[in-house]
């Protein structure tokens, strides 16, 4: 068995079956077929003929943008829950949902970490998306400064906050490109207990900021050992580029924090799918426990 690591604690989520590029996830009482770069097996059925199919995402592939094709009536937004968290979801642009369902695994840990350190812990969330792993630290007690280059996100995990009843937690929203970010919390001398930052292969920040993550991602993890506290916690890389696997990103982590006292865990990220023994892999992580 390899060394992927799931939960699943989902409410009203699940992948059904997988195949032929594609996974057919059920997001409450909707079905939806997109294409997955990771399936690279056959399906057991003809997936696009599911009796209850809500939408398909059509032609997409990595250079190109492709569209979705609804079967039926789809709500504007819908709703899933992760234990007593909610995120508010839409079909989106290049397949996506709003929602990183793998990233549970992670969540569950900065939360017991978070919970058994005893302190308050202030918590650095870069390239945060729509705050998924922002309200689990919260949840947990942290005070979160969320960073985003897009506004629409940050927007959105504003609304998720206020959904799972964290409102008037400790968050902060910072609509800017993260490396510009960082090196301005540097100037300015602020310093964070636990760092997570779930970097794109490729974008572009606010103000036309290119990121490319092979080449950036490594100054980046240097840039963030200068915001780090005295005492910290937790330093957390996620990736879903091809090809960046778990052990570079933890020798990264070990270059950067060398002379540290830590220990690094480095995995995959996946999904347990209804399909039997089928784990769905959706990426890799790396985490510095100080």
């Amino acid at each position: 068995m390899s060394n992927i690591r799931i939960n699943n604690e989902w409410i009203n989520y699940k992948i059904l079956a997988t195949g032929n590029g594609q996974k057919l996830e059920q997001f409450g009482d909707l079905i939806l077929l997109r294409p997955d770069p990771q399936v690279i097996w056959n399906s057991q059925f003809n997936l696009s003929e599911y009796k209850g199919l809500s939408a398909i995402y059509e032609n997409g592939c990595v250079s190109e943008q492709g569209s979705w094709k609804k079967l039926k009536s789809v709500p504007d937004s819908f709703t899933i829950e992760w234990r007593n968290l909610k995120f508010s979801l839409k079909l989106m642009k290049f397949k996506h949902t709003g929602i990183f369902p793998e990233q549970a695994y992670n969540w569950n840990r900065m939360i017991e970490l978070i919970k058994n350190s005893n302190r308050n812990i202030k918590v650095l969330n870069l390239f945060a998306y729509t705050g998924g792993a922002t309200l689990a630290c919260a949840s947990a007690g942290a005070s979160v400064c969320h960073v985003d280059a897009a506004r629409a996100m940050g927007e959105r995990a504003g609304f998720n906050a206020k959904l799972s009843g964290l409102a008037n937690a400790s968050i902060r929203y910072i609509i800017d490109d993260c490396v510009t970010f960082v090196e301005r919390e540097i100037r300015r001398g602020h310093k964070y207990d636990a760092i997570i930052m779930d970097p794109p292969a490729y974008g572009r920040g606010p103000r036309g900021e290119l990121w490319k993550i092979q080449d950036q991602i490594y100054s980046l993890v240097e840039l963030t050992r200068n915001i780090l506290s005295d005492n910290p916690l937790f330093h957390l890389i996620n990736s879903y580029a091809t090809g960046l696997l778990p052990s570079a990103m933890a020798n990264i982590q070990r270059l950067v924090f060398k002379g540290f006292n830590g220990m690094i865990e480095s995995y995959e990220i996946g999904i347990a799918t209804k399909e039997t023994s089928i784990i769905l892999p959706c990426g890799a992580s790396s985490m510095t426990i100080f």
